[in-house]
């Protein structure tokens, strides 16, 4: 099986990333590490080196510029070897055994690809976040896993990192990320999984750990980055509206479009103005796609301000 780790300027946390794979399987050779060094201006490109030479199977990638996590992790679906791979983001880590036990899951129920809970780390404090799925262990259909429409689904859980995937999802073209994107890359990701794969199963397994609240991160960052997101949700509504349930679909494309641009509205008030006079314009153009029925009805479920902000903001996307 193969593990993508992408990373750029991760040099404080790299080291135990990798570490936590050589824990994982007793017969090192079990595992190829794929490594994307993204532009680094630190030493995540040497210590990403250093272990390579730990395992029998290894690759190190550099790029001499960053190109992004969408584009990094493509470049590591280019070199999987074996029926199964996964993502590690280079400020993450996994407890031992985690990957033997999605290996065989993924090989027991021969399903497109698993997913697992996972725990937030945010200095001290732990918190498990659960996968919105009920069944555990057995195999359902993708699709089923999309609504409802406003309450967490597997859509609104879209960590490529959180689970497994077998090869045949990449060589079904099902596994890339959209080239470019420097946030929300994984939003269509996920809606093309459910949308188009044939079966996947929640299970339990040895927990991904997920750093949470760093000072560097794409979440904490208000830069010309945080734009993509909008380019995103375009994806997923171009995906949503050529499904054969487009219909049945779209309320929920719709509501996840609304919350996740009244979460950056609020967010730009820290923003430079003219970065965001770009976001509010981007946001506009698109809830301009949005049916406005479905628009009216979904931001009529969010509540507090946000839903005062998106008002405004659809009521301008009327008048462009």
């Amino acid at each position: 099986m193969t593990v993508i780790v992408p990373a750029k300027d991760a040099g404080e946390y790299i080291g135990t990333a990798l570490e936590t794979l050589t824990r994982q399987f007793a017969d090192p050779a079990r595992l190829k590490l794929v490594a994307i060094d993204d532009g680094s201006s630190d030493h995540t490109g040497e210590v990403m080196r250093q272990y390579a030479e730990r395992f029998p199977h290894a690759e190190v990638l550099v790029n001499p510029a960053p190109r992004g996590l969408a584009t990094a992790r493509n470049q590591g679906l280019a070199h999987v070897d074996g029926e199964a791979f996964t993502f590690l983001d280079g400020d993450d880590w996994m407890q031992p055994g985690r990957l033997p036990v999605l290996a065989a899951a993924l090989h027991d129920l021969d399903c497109d690809f698993v997913r697992t809970d996972h725990v937030a780390v945010k200095r001290s404090d732990r918190t498990l976040v659960r996968a919105p799925f009920t069944h555990r262990g057995v195999v359902a259909d993708p699709r089923a896993a999309i609504l409802p429409v406003d309450d967490r689904s597997m859509v609104d859980y879209p960590y490529a990192w959180a689970g497994m995937l077998h090869r045949r999802v990449l060589e079904r073209g099902l596994a890339g990320f959209g080239d470019g994107l420097f946030t929300a890359e994984d939003r269509p990701w996920i809606w093309r999984l459910h949308l188009e794969a044939e079966s996947f199963a929640v299970v339990d397994a040895p927990h991904l750990l997920y750093r949470r609240g760093l000072s560097d991160s794409l979440s904490k960052t208000l830069d010309h980055r945080q734009l993509h997101f909008t380019r995103a949700l375009g994806e997923v509504l171009d995906l949503v509206e050529a499904d054969r349930e487009a219909e049945r679909m779209l309320p929920k494309a719709v509501f996840s479009a609304l919350a996740l641009s009244s979460h950056h509205l609020v967010r730009a008030r820290r923003m430079q103005p003219a970065l965001r006079r770009r976001l509010r314009s981007g946001i506009r153009d698109l809830l301009a796609r949005l049916p406005r029925d479905q628009a009216e009805a979904a931001i009529a479920r969010i509540g507090g301000p946000r839903r005062r902000v998106l008002a405004r903001v659809l009521r301008e996307a009327d008048h462009a």
